[in-house]
């Protein structure tokens, strides 16, 4: 078996545990509960030995259906799984293969819970802005950022997105323990990660789906002007438990 999909399994994790899978992929374990966010599949890896999965949440789904997409592959080995996305992008995930018995649809501010041996995970949706929040009234949004809370812990997941005004405004009231912000052209610049982190008082930012040079500014700016937000940067693959707090 993959190492890391061994380390999944195998670590505790009485933390919310999180993986980086590349890109805006990740995974979160709480106990025994384990969801992937966006995921991607490294070089090497086989979605078949992924059977452990307990939700897979999209952001969303391009027009064209799921391309890349490892999570129909997910849901066929982990069999008791299902897939969070927004509502409107049901029609694109049912075209990738994936039934829609499968699925669980959601909009903004609108909340999934998930129940396993006595823990609770739930999943609150916000919008997330991709050249606009692009609403319609059948459809709701089609991207979202999701809030997944374990215990006392909320980890924000800003999807595709970039800022938007009322942005913090939503977020402010979940408490972050971890901003994941894409950063790089068409979502938040270094800047405005920084600055959304310091609005919704985020215990930890992380850095996603950016460049190298992009990395590097982010380390800069962080050191240089917010030397009191604690940050966090993965190599691929790597497992990070948050400290108890």
């Amino acid at each position: 078996m993959n190492s890391v999909i061994a380390s999944i399994e195998s670590t505790p994790s009485l933390t919310p545990t999180i993986w980086w899978l590349g890109g805006a992929g990740f995974v979160v374990k709480y106990h025994s509960i384990i969801f992937y966010i966006d995921p991607v599949l490294p070089a090497g890896w086989d979605a078949a030995e992924i059977r452990h999965a307990d939700m897979v949440l999209r952001t969303h789904v391009n027009d064209h259906g799921a391309g890349n997409d490892p999570t129909p592959e997910i849901l066929k080995a982990s069999r008791k799984a299902k897939v969070i996305l927004p509502k409107s992008a049901a029609e694109a995930m049912k075209a990738a293969g994936v039934s829609y018995h499968r699925m669980t649809t959601t909009d903004a501010d609108l909340r999934v819970e998930y129940f396993k041996l006595g823990v609770y995970g739930r999943v609150y949706s916000v919008p997330s802005s991709h050249g606009g929040l692009h609403y319609t009234p059948l459809g709701g949004y089609p991207y979202l950022g999701y809030l997944v809370r374990f215990g006392g812990f909320t980890i924000y997941h800003g999807g595709a997105g970039a800022p938007y005004e009322e942005l913090a405004d939503r977020l402010r009231p979940y408490n972050l323990s971890v901003a994941l912000l894409p950063i790089g052209e068409g979502h938040f610049s270094v800047e405005q990660a920084a600055t959304l982190a310091g609005q919704v008082e985020a215990q930890w930012l992380v850095p996603m789906n950016c460049q190298a040079d992009e990395l590097d500014r982010f380390t800069d700016h962080m050191l240089g002007f917010r030397p009191n937000q604690r940050f966090k940067l993965f190599r691929s693959g790597e497992g990070w438990t948050l400290p108890a707090e």
